[in-house]
This record gives C-alpha cells, sequence and structure tokens, in this order.
C-alpha cells in the first residue's frame, strides 16, 4: 500500500496486524512480518529562500572553544548520520555546501563532494582540497589528532555536539544556523521541526503494554549490536511509544555486542534496522542467525522493521517525517 506521509511518501510491504494489547488508543496493532518504511523524497524542505547569512558570528563551538566565522561561502558538513548537512540544506543554504559525508545521501547532494566515509571518519586532505570558509564536524567524527591536523591547515572549523536525540534537534538547528549568521532562518527551522515531531508523535497510538522495540545496529556479520541508553535508538523508540528493549535489558551503553542471552534476555517484540545494516547480513534469513535473534518474540514472528540508514537516526529536519513513517509501519498509526 502507498500512504501519504507529511509530504514525503511512505511504502509499506509485507505488513498485516496483529493484537498487542489495548490502551487508551482502543485495540493495539503492530507489525506483523517483515516490513520497510521508506520516505521517497529524502531531501530536507529549506525553511524558505537562501537567506543572506550576517557575518561574522562568534559562537561557542562544541570543544570549548570560541570561533569566529566570516564567511559561509563554502561549507563542508560532516558527521555519522548526514545531519549537519541536512540542516544546511534546510536552512536555505544548500547552495553553499562544498562537501559532506557518504551517509548525507539525500538526493540534493549528490552531486557535492564527499569527504569523509558513511561513519563519518573524515578525510582531512579531501576537506582541505574544498577550500572550505567553515567546516562544520563533531567531536566524535573529527578524533583529537584530526583537530589538531584541521587547525594546523587554519580550517575554521565549529564543532556541534555529537548526541543524537528527541532533546538535541532543535538546540542543533539553531546552534548551526548561529554558526551560519542566519539565526532567524535556524529558529523558523527548529520550530518547524518540533511541530512536526510533535503532530507526529500525537499520532502514534498508545499501548498498554508497550511494545518491546529493539534497534540492532548490523554490519555484516563482523559487527551486531544492541542499541541501549544514549544510543539515539531509544530517544526514537520512546517516541513511537515503546520501551527500549536494551534499555529495559539492563544495558549500560549506548551500543553494546550482541550475545544470546543478551538477545534472549530482552525479549523484543519488534526489531529495528538500518535498510543497508540488514541487506549486509543477508535480509531476513541472514539477521535470524545471529545468536539469539531467532529465539526472540520478534525474530519468532519475523517482526522486523527497517528504514534507510540516512535516515533513522539522524535526528535532523527531517525528523517528524522519520517519526510518523516508523509509526504508520509499526502500528498504522492514524495522520502519518
Amino acid at each position: 500500500m502507498v500512504v501519504a506521509a507529511l509530504g514525503a511518501v511512505l511504502l509499506v510491504t509485507g505488513v498485516t496486524a496483529c493484537g498487542s494489547g489495548t490502551g487508551t488508543g482502543g485495540t493495539a496493532t503492530t507489525v506483523h512480518g517483515p516490513a520497510t518504511a521508506t520516505l521517497t523524497d529524502l531531501d530536507p524542505t529549506p525553511i524558505g529562500p537562501a537567506p543572506l547569512p550576517v557575518l561574522p558570528a562568534t559562537v561557542h563551538s562544541f570543544d570549548g572553544s570560541t570561533v569566529t566565522v566570516t564567511d559561509a561561502s563554502r561549507i563542508v558538513a560532516v558527521d555519522r548520520y548526514g545531519t549537519l548537512a541536512q540542516t544546511v540544506y534546510a536552512l536555505g543554504l544548500g547552495s553553499h555546501l562544498v562537501g559532506r559525508s557518504t551517509s548525507a545521501a539525500f538526493p540534493a547532494v549528490r552531486d557535492v563532494p564527499n569527504v569523509a566515509g558513511g561513519s563519518g571518519s573524515i578525510n582531512v586532505e579531501a576537506v582541505a582540497a574544498q577550500r572550505p570558509t567553515v567546516f562544520l564536524t563533531d567531536t566524535t567524527s573529527a578524533t583529537p589528532a584530526m583537530r589538531d591536523q584541521l587547525k594546523a591547515l587554519g580550517i575554521t572549523v565549529v564543532y556541534a555536539d555529537p548526541n543524537r536525540s528527541m532533546d538535541t534537534v532543535g538546540p542543533q538547528i539553531e546552534a548551526v544556523a548561529a554558526a551560519l549568521g542566519v539565526p532567524a532562518a535556524g529558529h523558523a527551522l527548529a520550530q518547524r521541526t518540533h511541530d512536526e515531531i510533535a503532530a507526529a508523535t500525537a499520532a502514534i497510538p498508545k499501548h498498554d503494554p508497550r511494545p518491546k522495540v529493539a534497534f540492532i545496529y548490523l554490519r555484516s556479520t563482523a559487527i551486531t549490536m544492541l542499541a541501549g541508553p544514549g544510543s539515539g535508538a531509544d530517544a526514537l523508540v520512546t517516541a513511537l511509544d515503546g520501551t527500549d528493549a536494551g534499555t529495559a535489558s539492563g544495558l549500560k551503553e549506548p551500543f553494546t555486542p550482541i550475545t544470546s542471552e543478551a538477545m534472549i534476555a530482552a525479549a523484543p517484540d519488534i526489531l529495528l534496522v538500518m535498510s543497508d545494516g540488514l541487506a549486509s547480513v543477508g535480509g531476513i534469513d541472514g539477521l535470524l542467525k545471529v545468536p539469539g535473534i531467532a529465539q526472540t518474540p520478534a525474530g519468532r514472528d519475523r517482526r522486523v522493521v527497517d528504514m534507510s540508514d540516512s535516515v533513522i537516526l539522524s535526528f535532523g529536519p527531517n525528523t517528524g517525517r522519520v517519526v510518523a513513517a516508523l509509526g504508520k509501519a509499526l502500528y498504522g498509526a492514524p495522520g502519518a
């Protein structure tokens, strides 16, 4: 079936409803079998016409330094999930973007040079080759050694908070906008994103009990990790009116290598995964070979929802649409 999802198109395949309890929203339904939630329009919507940066702008960088940006005509934006590039584009400054990471995979920036891998690993030489007037990254993507190299090259760098959650979406948008000299556009974009998230979460049916949802990070069979507190996935699951299975099972780290015992103990009702990660293990059948997965309620019923790597944990301007799409895939949430 094909349904509208806040201005994007959501494709949900292989979904049927199954009862999972009764809450204030009536009889709850969840995905039964594999499902794919896809935003076919991955481009963030600019908040308006390209704003004119008012510079210089002096801001506090997340690394503790104070940085003055004097020119925003050539912007490089790199982080693990492509959030910073999405934000630059949504602020209306997409034409100023001259470098990005592989994870910034939305169509509008397809021709912008990659200067970092999908994990956010930065190629300092590639960054320098783009002659950026400002480089936006975070303190996880740029190692201390890289920071020293960037400083030695005289590149103006503003470091963002690497944490990704519902609470950081608005503040990060406004921080990027302030660094680029467009604070009014930042405030407007943060407000629009807040309103879209509120509308999407309000459309999620309430459940009693809440389904236990586990986010599994996959990169071939060599890397299989269960998300827990501080991963960002926990905040997404909460927005979807679920209980984060990793956190509930007692995990203390954002991502923990999967053991069969831990997976069985987490007992998720639904699994969330990145689409490329799922493909890297051979799809659903390969996922069920990961220790413990087949013995969980989600594994036994193949209740697995995948979504594009470039959006599911980005926590940027597309967040409202991501929540709406996943809500529809998991529950058939009205209004998504």
